[in-house]
């Protein structure tokens, strides 16, 4: 879902470059969402291959992580562990909305409305656990570690950046922040180009930076202020937050009440909104989320062997991109390492 605070929060532009040898935290979950949604076939649904077998994920996940490490990015990929007890509600909520959009799309494609076929389709977008599972396979095939998160993935990535075993996280919302992230990176593209979810049209995007410790600085809040503002406009686990209560007028609420927790939410009539859902709890839960330290990294020859098995003959890949992207890689790797071998002699 993400955290609405885009409003509220400076970004820094930067170049893929700035991140070459750097040790970044992907929110996996997030990403592959993010490709399962706007990878998308000329009717609006999903890329399939003639199995019927979606394949978007795992293009998006392929295309984008060999062009980040021809540049040199190391990635992590964090998994989501077991969500807490109190995410039922959301996951009951979206759901209900995935069931909606399905009627709709069901309607639109009868009525032959491309518009909101398009529309509607990556409403109804659903990640499996085989989905899921192909992806690590896709990722261990290409040498890359991955971390499964006890509990929130992005909440582990976070912690990874914080105890200094990664840089950054990657994720394109906001929720690391409330889990502690010092940076998080958006847009974290090759192409400078992403297509809008539910159309098939394009917009210019460009790597970006956000810094925790300047967001706090900016909006005159801690750590736990920023919680607390969180929850009040909606979190994963209080999706929609207070009604008529935005980015900027809970800002106003915690300067003019400062910590005093209670005040604000009894103004904002918590109590009627989320009866059996104490504020307290909420916070409590964010503030506590499970993390592990995690062993030290490794990254691993790539089986081109195992690429090809799965890429190439489970879902139908072109057997020549796919060896002429390793090719490349493999290429650009030499080339980077002759490079660090001149400049040492």
């Amino acid at each position: 879902m993400g955290l609405a605070i885009r409003d509220l929060v400076s970004k820094q532009e930067i170049a893929i470059s700035d991140l070459s040898g750097k040790i970044l935290a992907v929110d996996s979950m997030n990403l592959l969402y993010q490709f399962l949604t706007t990878i998308r076939g000329p009717t609006g649904g999903p890329l399939t291959n003639d199995k019927g077998q979606v394949t978007s994920h795992l293009i998006g996940l392929f295309n984008r992580t060999t062009s980040l490490m021809e540049e040199g990015v190391k990635l992590v990929f964090v998994f989501d562990g077991k969500a807490p007890a109190i995410k039922q509600k959301t996951w009951d909520k979206r759901a209900q909305a995935k069931s909606i959009a399905a009627n709709k799309l069901a309607v639109a494609e009868q009525d032959e409305n491309t518009d909101d076929i398009k529309r509607y389709s990556a409403q109804t977008a659903v990640l499996t656990k085989d989905m899921v599972e192909d992806a690590k396979n896709l990722i261990r095939a290409l040498g890359c570690p991955i971390v499964e998160a006890p509990s929130e993935g992005e909440a582990q990535a976070s912690h990874l950046v914080t105890i200094g075993k990664a840089y950054a996280c990657v994720s394109q919302d906001y929720d690391t922040l409330l889990f502690g992230a010092p940076r998080v990176i958006r847009n974290l593209s090759i192409d400078g180009k992403r297509k809008k979810p539910g159309t098939l049209a394009y917009e210019i995007v460009k790597p970006e930076m956000v810094e925790l410790e300047k967001v706090l600085t900016e909006l005159k809040l801690t750590q736990e202020q920023l919680r607390v503002l969180a929850i009040l406009i909606g979190t994963d686990y209080n999706p929609g937050g207070i009604k008529g209560i935005g980015p900027k007028k809970a800002l106003k609420l915690l300067h003019e009440h400062a910590t005093d927790y209670p005040a604000i939410f009894d103004q904002v009539g918590w109590a009627n909104t989320y009866p059996d859902l104490p504020w307290t709890e909420l916070l409590d839960v964010i503030k506590n989320i499970p993390t592990t330290d995690s062993p030290e990294f490794m990254w691993n020859p790539i089986v081109e062997e195992e690429l090809v098995t799965l890429l190439v003959n489970q879902y139908g890949f072109s057997a020549d991109r796919v060896k002429s992207k390793l090719s490349k890689l493999t290429q650009v790797r030499k080339t980077k390492n002759q490079i660090g071998l001149d400049k040492f002699f």
